[in-house]
C-alpha cells in the first residue's frame, strides 16, 4: 500500500487523488524548503550517549554493533529543538561511514527518554528512518550531508504535524521535477520504502520500533507503480541495492 492510500481503499478514485496531490504538494514544499534552510538550521555535534535516554540509548546501541570501529558518528542536531518551539521534530541525525556509502539514522519519531504515549507496546510513532547514500560522484559532501537532514527533517514533521506514518514498502511521490540532492539535478525526486537491511526491528524499553529505509526514486519510477499492489517490491527487486544512488538512470 502506497502513501498515499493509507486512508484506505473505501475512498472513491477522486477523493484519493486529491489527497495524494495535497500530500505531494506538502512533500515537495517541505523538501524545497528544507534544501535550503538545513545549512542554517543544522550543525555537526558530537556523539553524545544519555542514560537517561533509553530510546536514543537502543538505537545508538545497534548500530554501535553494526559499526563497532565508529563509536562517535558524525552526528547533526537542530539548534532549537521541537519541543522547545523549533521547527525540526528530529532531537538528531547520525551518519556512519558504511564503507561505498553513507548511513543516515534519525532520533525523534520513537520516543527517546521518557514514555509518553499509552500505547505501551509501541515507541512513539513506532519508527525511525534511516537511508544510505552512495558516495560516488558526490564532491561537496558537507552539503550533500546537510541538504539530506533536511529532506529527513521535512519528512518527520509531515508525521509529527500531520499524523502521516512511513512504514515499509510505501512510496513517497512528491511531484517535483528537480532532484533531491543539494544541487537539484538527479532524476531522483522521492522515494520508496523497505525494511532498513541492516538493523531488524527492535524492542525498547519505550515498546518497537521499526527502521523504515528510504530508497532514492525517480518521477518516472514512483507514477509508474502507483496504484500497483506489488509495484514497490517490483521496483526494489529491480533496482537490486537499497543505496540511493543520484547519478543513476531511471528504470521507467
Amino acid at each position: 500500500m502506497g502513501l498515499f492510500d493509507r486512508f484506505g481503499k473505501k475512498k472513491g478514485a477522486g477523493e484519493r487523488a486529491a489527497e495524494a496531490a495535497e500530500m505531494g504538494a506538502i512533500a515537495a514544499d517541505c523538501i524545497c524548503e528544507a534544501k535550503e534552510t538545513a545549512v542554517k538550521t543544522f550543525d555537526a555535534r558530537p556523539f553524545v550517549v544519555n542514560s537517561e535516554a533509553p530510546g536514543w540509548d537502543s538505537i545508538s546501541s545497534a548500530f554501535r554493533l553494526l559499526y563497532p570501529d565508529q563509536p562517535d558518528p558524525l552526528h547533526f542536531a537542530p539548534d532549537v529543538p521541537w519541543a522547545l518551539g523549533g521547527n525540526d521534530p528530529l532531537d538528531g541525525i547520525s551518519v556512519y561511514d558504511g564503507g561505498d556509502y553513507w548511513h543516515f539514522v534519525t532520533y525523534g519519531l520513537s520516543e527517546l527518554y521518557g514514555k509518553e504515549s499509552e500505547n505501551v507496546d509501541v515507541s512513539g510513532f513506532g519508527m525511525e528512518f534511516t537511508l544510505k547514500l552512495a558516495k560516488a560522484g558526490r564532491d561537496d559532501i558537507e552539503r550533500e550531508f546537510m541538504s539530506m537532514c533536511g529532506v529527513l527533517q521535512s519528512l518527520a514533521r509531515l508525521t509529527c504535524a500531520k499524523g502521516v506514518v512511513f512504514m515499509p514498502w510505501q512510496t513517497i511521490y512528491t511531484g517535483q521535477s528537480n532532484g533531491i540532492d543539494a544541487a537539484g539535478t538527479s532524476p531522483i525526486t522521492g522515494f520508496i520504502t523497505v525494511p532498513e537491511t541492516k538493523i531488524a526491528e527492535m524492542e525498547t524499553p519505550n515498546g518497537t520500533v521499526v527502521f523504515t529505509e528510504l530508497v532514492g526514486a525517480t518521477d518516472a519510477e514512483l507514477l509508474a507503480i502507483r496504484g500497483q499492489e506489488n509495484g514497490v517490491t517490483q521496483l526494489y527487486t529491480e533496482l537490486g541495492t537499497d543505496v540511493t544512488n543520484y547519478d543513476r538512470a531511471s528504470l521507467r
